[in-house]
């Protein structure tokens, strides 16, 4: 037998390390928690200065008797649950239930799983850190007091299957708050009036700014007929040109919510898959014997912290100036902690800068190498020098109206040649590069095009946007971004569209109701202030049972008012106009865990559904008989097919259009390019230009 026994939480992770270890080392999964508060009860006695109700999770029993057989066999037992609280609390009670004394160096934090950082994290194991597991038990506590209570009144007063979770709750608030605020939009006309220069062959573009040097805003025709009518004539003199040298800086290494982001933007990846395929690349991957077998591809993936070790940007610099040169080198950056940021460990980074992508490509899955593609990419670049831009300024004059063109060219890439962010803003688009332009010169406007625009209401949020504003606001923790998401989700609060949230109904009345009997539960200045007082129990400043007495005290007098005054609610269903084909009674729509749906008015006698088919005004390509309509897949994707389905089987990721195509007749479809949609035959070559 060994004589150390490292107890971890997943298989994956216990394979690699114990690999690491040698001989002398056992090392165990513990598949996650084992001992956790009970399901089919809230487990926490508010009487009892909220003493919890801990208990073997159903399932986990054979795997906690393994455990308590090895333990008893070994000389030392090492816990090495994740780096975080919940990693902390899971080797708090695995301590328990091993009689390993808390206060004694069981306990091993490692932020990555390669040879070299398992076997300095063994150098240095540690106490339990009583602070952070209270932390943890603490909002673990506050989330029972609050989702055991509410959710049951909402089954009772709404319907069964629903749930008011803490930081849920708020995430949906905010996307109901955004809903209004598009609701109640009003749009305000404004235009513009741009030009395209041209001096010598050379073409430029220029908008119109203002008049004797003063900014002048649109806000009519008539604003742009008076200044059109100004025009002495087509030729511009150019009053002046600013130049100037712009220095722009990467991108800091990701962080959870920012590799979230990005991966919803670059890769369309939901917030759920981009932390699965993180954890696997954590966790560890097979490499193959020559390369090292079982290794740790990235650093641990929820934090919040953008610091980067020593070893890791010396690593970084030698790769950058053998494959670039010495001037890409980056100096190092300091960088304000984020208020509310744990700081516990680095920010998210390859284990190796060495190990390339292109390296990887028959080891990983297409999804995994996408990610660590973007990680490393990502982490390089934070560690580059900065781009050096050349950007100008030109200010056209005739008469007493001003044009101004601006422009910017790459001067030195630095980060650029390895990878630029993202952005919300799908307009966003590079300066043009400007031609020489010298003061004095006169240019002539080839064309002069004034355009009509209106105000835009605030965008619906995307998962991506959505994320970054709970981390602007400081609503939840690295850990809970993804479940949140996901909860409103199933839970059928929201519905996507286009990749962006729409409260349902049920979302709404959820809300409506919270916010009359329990309005602290919404309020976003109360969950900052929530987890800011969580964070100071982690820091020993605060007393884990008096945070959740001055919470409960409140809430206990506002749930047994909801009890008593919250009105029970009958969502009823609409009435589709069409009768079931299978008993004759009327159809109804109901409301499911992804939105609305046809069902029987008859049932349980009837049980017959249907989805509600939104037509596309296409007659299907391949029977001429029925309709194209579009459809959701199982993992929610929108496809297109046949209404006769299954007698017809036509189905197309792409859009199809209902014009043919006039180089062969075949059918014509929409597709997704960029962010652009261009048309193009399903059967020749033709296509057409880009849109949007």
């Amino acid at each position: 037998m060994a004589d150390y026994l490292v107890i971890v939480e997943s298989p994956a992770k216990a394979k690699t390390i114990e690999r690491y270890l040698g001989k002398k080392y056992k090392v165990k999964a513990s598949m996650g928690h084992v001992i956790d508060l009970p399901k089919s009860q809230m487990g926490v006695d508010p009487d009892d200065n909220f003493k919890p109700k801990y208990i073997t999770i159903r399932g986990k029993g054979d795997i906690l008797k393994d455990l308590r057989s090895s333990a008893k066999k070994a000389k030392k037992i090492y816990l090495a649950a994740d780096p975080d609280r919940e990693g902390e609390a899971i080797a708090w009670h695995l301590a328990h239930a091993l009689n390993v004394d808390e206060d004694s160096a069981c306990r091993v934090v490692f932020n990555e799983i390669t040879k070299d950082a398992i076997k300095e994290s063994f150098k240095h194991p540690r106490a339990i850190d009583i602070d952070l597991v209270e932390a943890q038990q603490a909002r673990r506590i506050l989330d029972r007091l609050v989702g055991y209570n509410i959710s049951p009144l909402l089954w009772k007063k709404v319907k069964k299957g629903l749930s008011a979770g803490r930081v849920q709750s708020v995430a949906l608030k905010m996307i109901i708050d955004r809903e209004k605020e598009i609701e109640n939009f009003k749009p305000e006309e404004y235009w513009s009036i741009e030009a395209d220069f041209l001096k010598d062959k050379e073409q430029f573009e220029g908008a119109f700014y203002g008049l004797d040097g003063k900014k002048k805003k649109l806000e009519s025709e008539a604003d742009v007929k008076e200044i059109l009518n100004e025009l002495k004539s087509k030729e511009f003199t150019i009053d002046k040109v600013n130049k100037r040298e712009r220095k722009r800086n990467p991108a800091l290494p990701f962080i959870t919510s920012s590799l979230q982001q990005e991966a919803a933007r670059k890769l369309n990846f939901r917030a759920k898959k981009t932390m699965m395929l993180a954890q696997q690349l954590y966790e560890g991957i097979d490499l193959g014997k020559k390369a090292g077998g079982i290794t740790g591809l990235i650093t641990y993936m929820r934090t919040d912290s953008t610091r980067i070790s020593d070893v890791a940007r010396q690593e970084a610099a030698e790769y950058i100036e053998n494959a670039y040169g010495k001037e890409y080198l980056g100096t190092k950056r300091v960088t304000k902690k984020k208020e509310g940021a744990q700081d516990a460990h680095e920010a998210i980074r390859p284990t190796s800068v060495m190990r390339e992508p292109s390296s990887l490509k028959t080891v990983l899955s297409r999804d995994q190498l996408r990610l660590y593609k973007l990680i490393w990419e990502r982490f390089l670049a934070s560690q580059m020098a900065q781009a050096v831009l050349d950007t100008m300024t030109v200010h056209l004059k005739n008469g007493r109206i001003e044009f101004r063109a601006t422009g910017s060219k790459v001067k030195f890439k630095g980060f650029m040649r390895v990878y630029i962010e993202s952005s919300d803003d799908s307009k966003q688009k590079d300066q043009a590069f400007l031609p020489e332009l010298e003061e004095g010169t006169v240019v002539q406007a080839k064309d002069i095009k004034p355009n009509q625009h209106f105000t835009q209401p605030p965008p619906r949020y995307t998962e991506a946007r959505l994320v970054r504003t709970m981390e602007e606001k400081g609503i939840g923790r690295p850990s809970t971004y993804a479940p949140t998401l996901d909860t409103i989700q199933r839970r059928g609060y929201v519905s996507i569209d286009n990749k962006r949230f729409i409260p349902t109904e049920l979302g709404v009345i959820v809300i409506e109701m919270l916010q009359e009997f329990f309005p602290e539960i919404i309020d976003v200045d109360f969950t900052v202030k929530m987890e800011s007082d969580l964070d100071s129990i982690e820091e020993g400043k605060t007393e884990w049972i008096q945070l959740l007495d001055d919470f409960y005290k409140d809430f206990h007098i506002r749930l047994e008012k909801a009890e008593q005054e919250m009105a029970k609610i009958e969502i009823k269903d609409e009435p589709a106009g069409i009768d079931c084909e299978k008993c004759g009674h009327e159809m109804v729509y109901k409301m499911g865990r992804y939105g609305k749906f046809l069902a029987c008015s008859n049932f349980p006698e009837c049980r017959n559904t249907k989805p509600i088919l939104k037509k596309i005004g296409v007659q299907c390509p391949t029977c001429k008989k029925g309709e194209v309509v579009e459809r959701k897949s199982k993992k929610r994707r929108t496809f297109y097919g046949c209404d006769r389905f299954p007698e017809c089987d036509f189905v197309s990721w792409d859009k199809p259009i209902s014009r043919p195509c006039p180089k062969c007749e075949s059918l014509l479809v929409e597709k997704k390019i960029k962010k652009q949609t261009q048309i193009q035959c399903t059967k020749c070559d033709y296509k057409e230009a880009p849109q949007g």
